[in-house]
C-alpha cells in the first residue's frame, strides 16, 4: 500500500464533488476559530480596557476589567454554543443539514452586530451569547453534513478539515488582532469583530448552492431527491448500478433501524437505549469531546496572549501569532494520517505526546520560574510541541469519530449532545481559568502549574482511548453499526472482524435483507408491519432496477 490516499479498486464515478462540498462546508470552522481567537486579543487591547473598564485598576496601575468580568465575557460565548449545540438536532432535522447551517449563520450575524455596536460590557456580552448560539449550531451541523456526504475512503480527512478551518480562523484572528491592537479608537476591537460578517456571508451563499445530505433526505422520506443528491456527490448517473447499491444500503439500514424501534419517530430517549449500543456510543462521544477540551488547548487560545504577557514575555501578540501558525501547519499531517494510519492510534499517541509536553512546561515553570529567559524559551517551545501533538490527533480526530459513531435515526440528536458536552467543558475552562491563573485575592495564582492539570487529563485521555475507541477507518457509516455488534472491546478489534463486517454488509446490499428479517422476532404491531412493507418495497424496486440495468448491458 503506497503513501497516497486512493479510492477502492473498481469504484465508479468521482469523489471530487463530495470532497469539494465537504471542504467548503468546513468553512464553518472559520466562524468557530475566528470568534474564539479574537477575544483573547481584544481583552488585552489598551483602548478596549480603558473604555469597557468599570473603574477597576490592575496591579500595574492601568484601567482593566476584573477577573470576574473577564470570565463572564470570555465564557459567555461557550454558554451560547452549549445551547446552540443542543438545538442543532431540531435545526438539522427540521430544516435539513444544509438549510440548518444557513439559518445558523443568520443567528451568528445578529450576535456580531450587537458586539460591533457595543460600547459597554452588557451589550458586548449579549452579542457574544447570540454569536455563540450560531457557532454552537454550526459546530454540530458541519461535521454531521460532512460525514453524511463524504466517501468512506476519505471521510476522515474531509471531516478533519473542519478542525483545519478552526485553526485557520484562529490564525486570521491573531493576524487581525495584531494589526489593530495599537489603535486608540473603537476600530481596535470593532474591526476584528466586524470581519466576521464576511465569513458568515460566504458560508450562507455557498451552502445555498450545495446539495442536501442524501442520508437526511432518506430519513425524511424524500427518496427521489436523495438519489439525485447522491448522484451529484458521486458524479454518477442516478441509474448507475454502484450508485443504486450504495443508495439501497442507506435505505435498508434506515428501515432496519426504524423496524427495531417499531417505526416510531426518534426521540432523545432513544439515544439512551442499549439496543444497537446507542447508549455506549453516546457516552463515548460525549467523553471524547469533553476530553478534547480538558487537555487544555483552549487555554492557549483564549488566554494565551494574556498569559504570555503576565509571564514577562515580550511581544505576547507575536508569540500568539507564532502559536497559531504552528497550529495550522500541525493540522495538515493529521489530516493525512486519519485515513492512512487510523483514528485510534492517532488519538492514543497524540494523548501520550500531549501529556509529556504539558508536564515538561509545568515542571520547568515551577522549578525555574518565568523570570528566566531560558525558562520562557522552553515554555514557548514545548507549548508549540504540545499544539503539534493536539492538532495532529485530538483536534481533527475527535470531530471525525463523533461524526461516524451514531445510527442515522438518532444521529442528529446524539451529535447535538456530543457537541454540547464539548461546549459545556469549553465554558467551564473559559470561566475558571482567570481564577486559576491570575494573581490577587480569591485567585489560585497557579501560573504554569495549571499545566499539571491539563497533563493529568491527557493521561486520562490515553486510558480512555485504549478502552473505548474503535477503529472506523474505511467503514461506511452503516458498517459502524455492525462493528459495535461484532466487537465488544476495542482492544480486541482485528482486521478480520472489521473486514468481515464490510463483506457481510456488501453481500446484504446485493442480495437483500431477507435472511435477517427471517431471524427477527415476530412483529408485534402495525407500525412494525408497515416498516417491513416499506422495507420490502424498497428492496423489490431496487432489485428490479439493477436487473434491468444488467439486461441492458447484456443486450448491448
Amino acid at each position: 500500500m503506497g503513501p497516497a490516499l486512493r479510492p477502492p479498486e473498481g469504484a465508479a464515478g468521482s469523489a471530487a464533488p463530495a470532497i469539494f462540498i465537504g471542504l467548503f462546508a468546513a468553512f464553518g470552522g472559520i466562524l468557530y476559530g475566528y470568534d474564539t481567537g479574537t477575544i483573547g486579543g481584544i481583552i488585552t487591547m489598551t483602548y478596549w480596557r480603558n473604555n469597557f473598564s468599570m473603574g477597576y485598576v490592575n496591579p500595574h496601575g492601568d484601567l482593566d476589567v476584573t477577573a470576574n468580568q473577564t470570565a463572564e465575557i470570555v465564557s459567555i460565548l461557550s454558554a451560547g454554543t452549549f445551547f446552540g449545540a443542543l438545538a442543532s438536532s431540531a435545526f438539522g432535522d427540521l430544516f435539513g443539514r444544509r438549510q440548518g447551517l444557513i439559518v445558523s449563520c443568520f443567528i451568528f450575524i445578529a450576535g456580531v452586530i450587537m458586539q460591533s455596536a457595543s460600547v459597554a460590557i452588557p451589550l458586548f456580552v449579549a452579542g457574544r451569547f447570540f454569536a455563540g448560539l450560531g457557532v454552537g449550531l454550526v459546530s454540530s451541523l458541519v461535521p454531521l453534513y460532512q460525514s453524511e456526504t463524504a466517501p468512506n475512503w476519505i471521510r476522515g480527512t474531509v471531516v478533519g478539515t473542519y478542525q483545519l478551518a478552526i485553526t485557520l480562523g484562529l490564525l486570521l484572528a491573531s493576524i487581525v488582532n495584531n494589526a489593530t491592537k495599537n489603535r486608540m479608537d473603537s476600530g481596535s476591537y470593532r474591526i476584528p469583530i466586524a470581519v466576521q460578517f464576511a465569513w458568515a456571508l460566504i458560508l450562507i451563499v455557498g451552502m445555498y448552492c450545495l446539495p442536501e445530505s442524501p442520508r437526511y433526505l432518506v430519513k425524511s422520506g424524500k427518496h427521489n431527491d436523495a438519489q439525485k443528491s447522491l448522484a451529484r456527490l458521486r458524479r454518477l448517473d442516478p441509474e448507475h448500478q454502484q450508485l443504486i447499491l450504495e443508495f439501497q444500503e442507506i435505505q435498508e439500514n434506515f428501515e432496519h433501524e426504524k423496524m427495531l424501534e417499531g417505526g416510531k419517530p426518534a426521540t432523545y430517549l432513544d439515544c439512551f437505549r442499549t439496543s444497537n449500543s446507542v447508549r455506549k456510543r453516546l457516552i463515548t462521544g460525549c467523553v471524547l469531546q469533553s476530553l478534547q477540551q480538558l487537555v487544555g488547548i483552549n487555554f492557549i487560545f483564549y488566554y494565551g496572549t494574556r498569559f504570555f504577557q503576565s509571564s514577562g514575555i515580550h511581544n505576547p501578540f507575536v508569540i500568539a501569532l507564532i502559536t497559531n501558525i504552528v497550529n495550522v501547519c500541525s493540522c495538515l499531517p493529521g489530516l493525512y494520517l486519519i485515513d492512512k494510519w487510523g483514528r485510534r492510534p492517532l488519538l492514543l499517541w497524540g494523548a501520550v505526546g500531549m501529556c509529556v509536553t504539558q508536564l515538561i512546561v509545568a515542571s520547568v515553570g515551577t522549578a525555574i520560574g518565568l523570570g528566566d529567559e531560558t525558562a520562557n524559551k522552553t515554555l514557548i517551545t514545548f507549548v508549540c510541541v504540545y499544539i503539534f501533538f493536539f492538532e495532529c490527533s485530538w483536534g481533527p480526530v475527535a470531530w471525525v469519530v463523533t461524526g461516524e459513531l451514531y445510527p442515522l435515526r438518532v444521529r442528529a440528536k446524539c451529535m447535538s449532545m456530543t457537541t454540547a458536552s464539548n461546549w459545556l467543558l469549553n465554558w467551564a475552562i473559559a470561566y475558571a481559568t482567570p481564577y486559576l491563573v491570575d494573581e490577587g485575592p480569591g485567585n489560585a495564582d497557579l501560573g504554569t502549574k495549571v499545566f499539571f492539570i491539563w497533563g493529568g487529563f491527557c493521561a486520562v485521555a490515553t486510558a480512555f482511548v485504549f478502552c473505548f475507541i474503535y477503529e472506523t477507518k474505511g467503514l461506511a457509516l452503516e458498517e459502524v453499526d455492525q462493528l459495535y455488534v461484532r466487537c465488544e472491546q476495542p482492544w480486541k478489534q482485528t482486521k478480520r472482524s472489521t473486514s468481515a463486517g464490510k463483506s457481510d454488509d456488501a453481500e446484504q446490499s446485493r442480495k437483500g435483507q431477507g435472511q435477517r428479517l427471517q431471524n427477527m422476532p415476530v412483529l408485534a404491531n402495525t407500525h412494525e408491519l408497515e416498516s417491513v412493507r416499506t422495507f420490502n418495497s424498497i428492496r423489490k424496486e431496487t432489485d428490479g432496477r439493477i436487473e434491468s440495468l444488467g439486461s441492458r448491458s447484456r443486450e448491448s
